[in-house]
């Protein structure tokens, strides 16, 4: 088989520019969780559904699928820590540090029962606290795209990433990766801006996606992220993670909605494929042409599939 993660310079679309809505309808709530503070949109009334975002985004990522759920559902939109809005503490934000403040956010809110809707490493902090949750009935469901899961991570080793992206990988995990990221906003103006939309963003949407983010050090977050990519073994506890979070995806019954893209980034087509053969309870939703953000590329056809598919799930404890 193939490399199972494609070339990321090598993942630029032509396509007619499709600009989804830049503008953010939504004043974010802040709760003080760990000396520090986290952001987080609460909007609508109903049973819960919790959005959870990656490197480099925000709930932002998440404004034009928020009112295709809010009508009749209470939609959490976090912006985890050093992101978006929230706070930005003196910390590694390795992980275990991501995942630490979001639980203790989560606790505060005490949401009961929730579907979880993730993408990049907001699926992997979300579907581990869907493992954890097995047989409790608090996880109601799980919508998914371009997910940080098996078989395309943990890499075995920087080679099987394939040549382009063996080269990027070991620049971020070294001095140089400092420059590109901490100096140069990479993970912002070059893989978010131009590599992994299959449509231009905006000058208000790069805007927005840049406003967090406007010194070399407000940066480090977004440098972690993809220090915390397991490859060859380490790190060992985000290696150990995702391995556990595929072996619940694949036995749990939770019922799951799957969004792909061609040819996508973390989730390209023998990605999909392996999915469809080995989860249960799948419903799968193709979007067409993307590569990572496809919530910037269809975020109305991500929206009212998630809309249609929330209606037919059982309530709570059901």
């Amino acid at each position: 088989m193939r490399p199972i993660l494609p070339a990321l310079a090598a993942l630029m679309l032509t396509a007619a520019p499709v600009l989804a809505q830049a503008a953010f309808s939504f004043e974010k709530k802040t709760m003080e969780v760990l000396g520090s503070t986290m952001a987080y949109v609460d909007e609508g009334e109903g049973p819960a559904v919790l959005m959870l975002h990656g490197n480099p985004t925000s709930s932002y990522l998440w404004r034009n699928i928020i009112p295709h759920v809010a009508d009749d559902h209470r939609v959490i939109a976090p912006d985890l820590i050093g992101m978006g809005d929230s706070g930005k503490p003196d910390i590694a934000y390795t992980y275990e540090d991501h995942a630490t403040y979001l639980d203790a956010l989560l606790g505060e809110l005490d949401l009961g029962a929730v579907v979880l809707v993730v993408h990049d490493w907001g699926s992997v902090l979300g579907m581990e606290i869907a493992r954890n949750e097995e047989g409790t009935g608090r996880i109601r469901g799980l919508a998914f795209m371009e997910a940080g899961i098996p078989p395309a991570l943990p890499a075995p080793s920087l080679e099987a990433l394939g040549p382009q992206n063996a080269e990027l990988f070991r620049a971020l995990r070294s001095p140089a990766g400092e420059e590109m990221v901490l100096q140069g906003n990479f993970f912002v103006e070059e893989v978010l801006g131009k590599i992994a939309v299959a449509t231009p963003l905006s000058d208000e949407v790069m805007g927005n996606y840049r406003a967090p983010f406007p010194t070399p050090e407000s940066r480090r977050p977004t440098l972690e992220w993809p220090r915390q990519i397991p490859i060859g073994g380490e790190p060992a506890h985000t290696a150990e993670v995702i391995a556990a979070n595929g072996e619940w995806l694949y036995s749990t019954d939770v019922p799951k909605l799957m969004f792909s893209v061609v040819p996508g980034a973390l989730m390209p087509p023998p990605v999909v494929e392996y999915v469809e053969a080995n989860a249960s309870n799948l419903t799968h939703v193709p979007l067409g042409a993307g590569v990572h953000f496809v919530q910037e590329d269809h975020p109305d056809a991500i929206g009212a599939a998630l809309s249609d598919w929330l209606a037919t799930l059982p309530e709570a404890g059901q």
